[in-house]
């Protein structure tokens, strides 16, 4: 359960948001399971009884952590979420090793600036279809001419991934291997396909953390559509041929390849520095033509996070006042 994390301090190029230099520079997910998750009077920390009565306490860096991932047998009390939610850390309920993602909790006190964006790109037919080009250009580098169409788009997709098993399947010799999840026949699947599906629930929830972050919808995805986390499954697929994929293979003699897979991919994204990756990625895909900015160029948060209200002819209105020109003595 416990684990030695990262703790990056600067980004080289980031957006100008004030959030993200906090989930930027977060250390991904931390996976949970039969624990009480609970707040005392030193901070968040998980607690397990043992079979003596004692209780054995692990304490959680909620405020450096992206995502906690609360497996089977944990529960959570109300002072420990709060705290979760004031330092924006996503908590996740997901099943047995993590491999099915249920529900997320996230704070309420987050801009929606890039969720205004992200609506603004999603609800075109042509904006967004040029997303998806740009996440497939992302995914395997490769630039996609502006006539390409989804359904061109989801074959050349399948065609690469097909590839891309094939030739991991002949290097660690196995053959005639096929992509099979059944998490009700978990123990019967092979450790390739264990560590797959384990490794990607645990990149989803590192997903689902920075776009929650960044104030984005889950469900408004662009290539995936139809469930609550169609965009954190667009985003995460960016990062599959790359990770999840070679890493899953990787452990095909490991005889607890959930385990192995979720501790390799979180070393990944402390190797690869993937949490700022994902937060630059999409707002790139967001917002293509913005410029760069560094880290220390970032806007007061005090001053990006006001609500405001909504007005098309003068824009942003301040809100919390009475606007009438009546007054009521």
């Amino acid at each position: 359960m416990s684990a030695t994390f990262p703790n990056p301090r600067k980004l080289l190029t980031a957006p100008t948001v004030a959030m993200l230099p906090r989930v930027g520079d977060s250390l991904s997910f931390l996976y949970l399971e039969n624990v009480r998750v609970v707040q005392d009077d030193t901070g968040v920390c998980a607690r397990v009884e043992r079979g003596d009565g004692d209780v054995d306490r692990v304490y959680l860096p909620v405020a450096s952590l992206a995502c906690v991932l609360l497996g089977t047998g944990t529960s959570v009390t109300q002072p420990a979420m709060a705290t979760c939610a004031r330092h924006n850390t996503t908590v996740l309920w997901t099943g047995a090793g993590g491999v099915r993602m249920y529900s997320a909790a996230q704070s309420g006190d987050l801009t929606t600036r890039w969720l205004e964006r992200q609506v603004h790109a999603w609800a075109d037919e042509k904006t967004r279809a040029a997303v998806a080009r740009r996440m497939y250009e992302l995914r395997f580098d490769e630039s996609v001419p502006e006539e390409t169409t989804p359904a061109g788009l989801r074959g050349m997709e399948g065609h690469r991934m097909k590839t891309l098993y094939r030739s991991l399947a002949e290097k660690y010799r196995m053959r005639g291997f096929k992509r099979n999840y059944d998490p009700e026949n978990w123990d019967r699947q092979n450790p390739v396909n264990q560590a797959l599906s384990a490794a990607n629930t645990a990149l989803y929830g590192a997903v689902h953390s920075a776009i929650l972050a960044l104030g984005c919808s889950p469900a408004l995805g662009f290539v995936h559509s139809g469930k609550q986390h169609s965009f954190v499954y667009d985003i995460a697929d960016l990062y599959k041929a790359n990770h999840t994929v070679p890493l899953a293979f990787a452990l095909h003699r490991s005889n607890n390849p959930d385990r192995d897979a979720r501790m390799r991919l979180r070393e990944e994204f402390r190797l690869y520095r993937l949490m700022p990756r994902v937060v630059f990625d999409i707002q790139r895909l967001l917002e293509p033509d913005s410029d760069t900015v560094e880290l220390d160029d970032v806007e007061d948060p005090d001053e990006v996070e006001l609500v405001h209200l909504w007005d098309p002819d003068i824009g942003p209105v301040e809100a919390g006042v009475n606007h009438s020109d009546e007054w009521e003595g």
